[in-house]
């Protein structure tokens, strides 16, 4: 009963994964084939010698970058379970606190592949439902110009019904890629029987050949190659919500084997029927089935671009909690899963992104221009900051670390060389992109540790403000007084404004101070620690992992364990709020002290962002000059 209870329970782990991680990779054989030989930017010449070249590299930068890279070794680097960048980010960094110089670098590298994650997640859906919808085009010519309309309706139904949760969804997601990527497999086995002989092209010596015989025309179309493997970060970043072993089970047992017979199905079809290259993936369907194959493509483009977009949650909400962001406010759409989040901010953003990368590009072949440039140099960011993980935290000597580094990277940069080729094509986007993010995280980085080391340098010690408060005591009110501050050691600012202008002090004094970690989630245990102080004060410091849910009237329950009782009723929070002001001071410059006003304004309240309730919060507000 347990072990088939156990297997029954990994088919639907494994079920799940196929339809959360797996959106993008599978979506890929829609313009792969038909963006390296027809419609790209520097399309191949079409003959037998090329087409196994081109196969041969597809199928190999599968089993290279996704198999060994991501699947055996990537996957291994989880921070208490989780994966993606900024868990690796957050590995990385653990072994250079001692060192600024070091921890900057790492940081910066972190905040790059971050900045690139979201430049992917614009193009992915874009160009997923637009080559899905292009379909059309195949099944009847006339219908052209309904591409771009119902390519934008679907594309905001995706994203107006982020807002509702995906769990409702989500139950379909298995199930429809269960569908797609049997299909996939079908209609490649159809395009192999009709040509077998293209199965050659499983032999690594096709893609040697067609460096060494066109090494120019080959370097090129690794542009176009590395459009097989987009989605690789998914298995990664998803590892926290299912686990290494479902995913390895679906990648090996399934989606390559798929992914293989589909790309070969289509190479065999273009050899034996030239003119099917404008298109080979739908048309290597009977026409029986083109309008099911469009509606099923359809879901699985939109599968794709749900996976990126709950991705963007993710990682923004992880940066928001690692100093990287300012505070967005953030909605659970699920009772019983934490990871079901929804962030309005960034979801309508990225719409907007989409939508105007559909409307300027107008079809998947112009978009695929844009696409690789930051899927390959987040590929790289991921190399470097593993490769600092395999050395420092797994205690793998130079030489080994340096040869498997090397071996990444010769893949990662032979495809990031490639792509730079397309910057004058659309390349340029996600580098403009990628430009504005980083100078925004950047910015806001830099500017709180900035207005952090100011105010702390300007506070008053907390132990002999104590002293003096016991020397001299102000009139004690009844209640609690909950003053939060990022520095537990000083006094707070809005402690100092309620006494200045008030005159008195509550009974209970806590200072509280919260603290986000470098890993997933922390235990009960070690969420809330309390030290009592002379005078009835205590400083409280609160614990979240950056995936963890901050709750603080929740989490300050506990202090009763330690003698500290807080009455819901008698308790105040006491928060101070500045308002910047830049000047012509020492620091950063002053369009980008403008722009960190601007974030700071945008901010989210702090009442918010802890689930304060607000007919307890009193705000104590200061002008600053930064």
């Amino acid at each position: 009963m347990s072990a088939n209870h156990n297997k029954t329970k990994l088919s639907a782990i494994t079920l799940a994964a196929l339809g959360v991680v797996f959106g993008d990779i599978g979506t890929s054989p829609l313009y792969t084939i038909k963006e390296v030989f027809s419609v790209g930017t520097h399309p191949v010449p079409l003959n037998e010698v090329n087409m196994f070249g081109i196969l041969s590299l597809i199928v190999w930068s599968l089993i290279m970058v996704v198999s060994v890279k991501y699947v055996a070794f990537i996957m291994r680097a989880d921070n208490r379970g989780e994966g993606g960048i900024m868990a690796l980010l957050a590995l990385a960094s653990q072994n250079a606190a001692g060192n600024p110089k070091k921890l900057r670098t790492i940081m910066l590298l972190g905040i790059l592949g971050a900045c690139m994650f979201y430049a992917d997640g614009m193009i992915t859906p874009a160009i997923s439902v637009l080559s899905a919808v292009e379909g059309l085009e195949v099944a009847a010519p006339v219908l052209h110009p309904l591409i771009l309309p119902i390519t934008l309706v679907v594309l905001f139904a995706l994203f107006w019904a982020q807002s509702h949760g995906t769990a409702l969804v989500g139950a379909f997601f298995g199930p429809i890629m269960l569908l797609w990527f049997s299909t996939l497999a079908l209609l490649g086995i159809s395009g192999i029987v009709q040509n077998p002989t293209i199965l050659h092209a499983l032999n690594p010596i096709y893609a040697i050949q067609f460096f060494s015989t066109s090494p120019w025309i080959a370097f090129v179309a690794l542009g176009a190659v590395v459009l097989s493997v987009t989605g690789a970060e998914a298995l990664y970043a998803d590892m926290g919500h299912f686990g290494r072993f479902p995913i390895r089970l679906a990648w090996f047992g399934f989606v390559l084997p798929a992914l293989i017979l589909n790309y070969f199905g289509q190479g065999a079809l273009v050899l034996l029927h030239p003119e099917t290259v404008k298109n080979p993936f739908y048309l290597l369907a009977p026409d029986w089935m083109l309008y099911p194959l469009i509606v099923l493509a359809t879901l699985a483009a939109v599968i794709a671009s749900q996976a990126v977009i709950t991705g963007a949650f993710s990682v923004s909400r992880q940066a928001l909690q690692l100093g990287f962001l300012p505070r967005m406010h953030v909605e659970h759409t699920s009772e019983s899963e934490e990871g079901q989040i929804y962030m309005p901010r960034v979801n309508w953003g990225l719409m907007l992104a989409v939508m105007v990368l559909v409307l300027s590009f107008k079809t998947s072949g112009n978009l695929a221009a844009a696409y690789g440039l930051a899927v390959t140099g987040d590929m790289i960011i991921t190399t470097l900051l593993a490769g600092i993980v395999f050395h420092h935290l797994w205690g793998w000597s130079k030489t080994r670390t340096g040869l498997l580094v090397a071996l990444f990277l010769v893949f990662d940069l032979s495809f990031f060389s490639a792509n730079v080729l397309k910057i004058p094509d659309g390349g340029w986007v996600p580098l403009v992109l990628g430009i504005i993010i980083f100078t925004l995280m950047l910015t806001w980085k830099t500017g709180r540790s900035h207005l952090y080391t100011r105010l702390k340098n300007e506070a008053m010690a907390l132990e002999p403000f104590i002293a003096a408060i016991g020397a001299h005591p102000p009139t004690r009110v009844a209640g609690t007084a909950i003053f939060m501050t990022p520095n537990p050691d000083g006094v707070p600012h809005a402690m100092l404004h309620n006494l200045k202008h008030n005159k008195v002090l509550h009974e209970n004094v806590v200072i509280l101070t919260v603290k986000f970690l470098d890993f997933p989630h922390t235990s009960a245990e070690e969420r809330v620690n309390v030290v009592a102080l002379p005078h009835k004060f205590y400083q409280v410091t609160v614990r979240y992992g950056f995936k963890d849910e901050p709750d603080l009237p929740r989490d300050l329950k506990v202090c009763a364990e330690s003698g500290l009782v807080l009455d819901d009723m008698d308790t105040s929070y006491f928060i101070g709020k500045e308002i910047l002001i830049a000047s012509e001071k020492s620091g950063m410059s002053i369009w980008r002290k403008k722009i960190f006003i601007g974030l700071f304004r945008s901010a989210e309240t702090i009442t918010n962002q802890f689930k304060l309730p607000p007919n307890r919060v009193v705000e104590l507000g200061s002008q600053l000059k930064i």
